[in-house]
């Protein structure tokens, strides 16, 4: 749907674009579809840290606000206690991406609503906001952390920096900003100042701080907008001019056009990919391209002789430890999670990528028929696997997880990992207090059997 206000808008820079579009924002510019998909993240996002609230990094973060203390004011996943905005979305930013089980963006190689909804969830009960204020800060959120992180682009990626970190925090600070009810001038500060704040290496993939990036992104926007609203003045394209942001975090100037191309009429924010399968997102082409083998050809572990599975050449060096030990190695191997597949284990469940699952003979007998090769012509999002049958039979089916689902298809399979996650009573439970959106309701995510 266009967003007619913007239509007239001349730009000035990519930031100030984004803040007008945020100011001139109204909830019927979006489509039920966009509404939708944000209705699936938000949800996806409360299961996952319903799932992830006893991590170790959780109990940490939640020990160390609790040590701080402050205004009893806004939700921690996690217990009844109250506390500051700006803790809050730093501990529930963190405990969401805790099992990095969230929901993730190729356009920006980022996870959108770790970064943006405990932003949006702290800031909207502290302002005590009504469900259309907060979806409208919600999407405006996810569209940001998009925009910005397909427009600083793979070289920021490369160059080390964390986009969940990096672009969330701006994401972040649009819909703490939007909450705030800011006017354009002082959202433009606050953007200006969270550019100053932005911060994260993937140097720290594989420790506690991963999920710490995402409070931080979270916190971050929440700080600077709050900020912002008590008159911290900033400059306002620190984002973009010399010495700022993305002048200093890329090797290459940013071309303008991708954050703002279509602005209002196409929602980037339709792309975020849910994660199905409780490991690592590069495996899911090929999982569900097998579930796909598996459900329409009724093919049972002891009948496949042979699997050939081709996937994009980067993820050999990711996601291909052929002979896992451990239950988080198993969710980085492409053999041992088919495996699992074709035996029918319940991938979405997080019990299933086990060290027990590593020393099963049965999953290693099928695991060591599964072969890997890279396959320069596949998408990053794609995978193409080709069975043979103990009669000989050759069947083979292509998969991208990047596909349009109708929202029917994707609620489905999101319910499917709910129940796999919580149970099926408190899933639903959770769906139904998620689904109207008020985050004045949001603290009795702790108080119905969840915990």
């Amino acid at each position: 749907m266009k967003h007619k206000k913007y239509d007239n808008f001349k730009t000035k820079s990519v930031s100030s674009s984004l803040v007008r579009f945020a100011i001139d924002f109204q909830p019927e510019f979006v489509s039920d579809e966009v509404k939708q998909i944000a209705q699936l993240s938000l949800f996806d996002w409360f299961l996952v840290s319903v799932a992830g609230q006893t991590e170790p990094v959780s109990n940490i973060i939640r020990g160390q606000i609790k040590s701080d203390g402050g205004t009893e004011e806004c939700t921690v996943i996690g217990t009844t206690q109250r506390f500051p905005a700006r803790a809050s979305a730093l501990a529930n930013g963190t405990i969401s991406h805790a099992l990095d089980y969230d929901d993730t963006h190729f356009a920006y190689l980022g996870h959108p609503s770790v970064a943006i909804i405990p932003a949006a969830i702290a800031i909207g009960e502290k302002t005590n906001a009504n469900p259309e204020k907060f979806w409208s800060a919600v999407i405006l959120g996810l569209e940001t952390v998009t925009r910005i992180g397909a427009w600083l682009g793979r070289d920021h990626h490369l160059a080390g920096y964390h986009s969940t970190a990096t672009a969330g925090a701006f994401g972040a600070t649009i819909a703490a900003s939007k909450l705030l009810s800011l006017d354009e001038k002082t959202t433009n500060y606050a953007v200006g100042l969270v550019s100053s704040m932005a911060s994260g290496v993937r140097a720290q993939f594989g420790t506690m701080a991963k999920p710490l990036h995402a409070g931080m992104a979270a916190a971050n926007g929440v700080e600077a907008a709050l900020f912002a609203k008590a008159g911290l003045i900033s400059n306002p394209d620190a984002l973009e001019v010399e010495h700022g942001f993305a002048r200093t975090h890329t090797t290459q100037d940013p071309v303008a056009e991708i954050a703002l191309n279509e602005l209002g009429k196409y929602w980037m924010l339709k792309e975020v990919l849910h994660k199905y399968h409780a490991c690592c997102h590069g495996l899911h082409p090929a999982l569900e391209a097998l579930i796909q083998l598996r459900e329409n050809h009724n093919i049972i572990a002891a009948n496949v002789e042979s699997v050939s599975i081709s996937v994009p050449p980067r993820y050999l060096k990711i996601c291909n430890i052929p002979s896992p030990t451990t239950g988080l190695e198993a969710k980085f191997s492409f053999r041992l999670s088919a495996a699992m597949v074709l035996a029918k284990q319940d991938t979405a469940a997080l019990s299933t990528f086990s060290s027990e699952a590593c020393y099963d003979a049965n999953l290693i007998a099928l695991r060591d028929r599964i072969s890997v090769t890279p396959d320069i012509k596949l998408s990053e999002t794609e995978a193409f696997v080709q069975l043979r049958t103990t009669n000989g039979e050759i069947l083979s089916a292509n998969y991208d997880i990047n596909k349009s689902l109708p929202y029917k298809s994707r609620k489905e399979k999101i319910m499917n990992k709910a129940f796999a996650l919580l149970g099926e009573d408190s899933a639903i439970k959770l769906w139904d207090l998620v689904a109207a959106g008020d985050p004045m309701q949001f603290y009795k995510v702790n108080k119905i059997g969840l915990t």
